[in-house]
């Protein structure tokens, strides 16, 4: 579970920062409507750093009391951000 916790915030983080350099440089835009003014606001990074501990904190808490929804939900998030950081890498290569 620590290994698919650490991955799902590395792949938080990397979108985090791949979504700042796309829409900073022009070349991409923030598809969550919700986010498009906290990134212009220039807090983005540290919402996504709080937001990952937050995150990481509640599904380990979960773990200790369900360990097998913790770890399929998990194991979710972790596919879900990777393939979105996937793509934003492929954005990134195609500028």
């Amino acid at each position: 579970m620590i290994y698919l916790l650490g991955f799902l915030a590395v792949f938080i983080i990397s979108d985090g920062l791949l979504t700042y350099f796309l829409v900073g440089s022009g070349a991409g835009r923030e598809g969550n409507a919700l986010l498009e003014p906290v990134l212009a606001g220039g807090s983005f990074l540290t919402l996504k750093v709080v937001a990952t501990i937050i995150c990481v904190i509640i599904l380990w808490d979960l773990y200790k009391r369900s360990p097998r929804l913790a770890v399929i939900s998990t194991s979710c998030f972790v596919v879900a951000y990777g393939v979105i950081v996937l793509w934003n890498f492929g954005v990134l290569l195609r500028t």
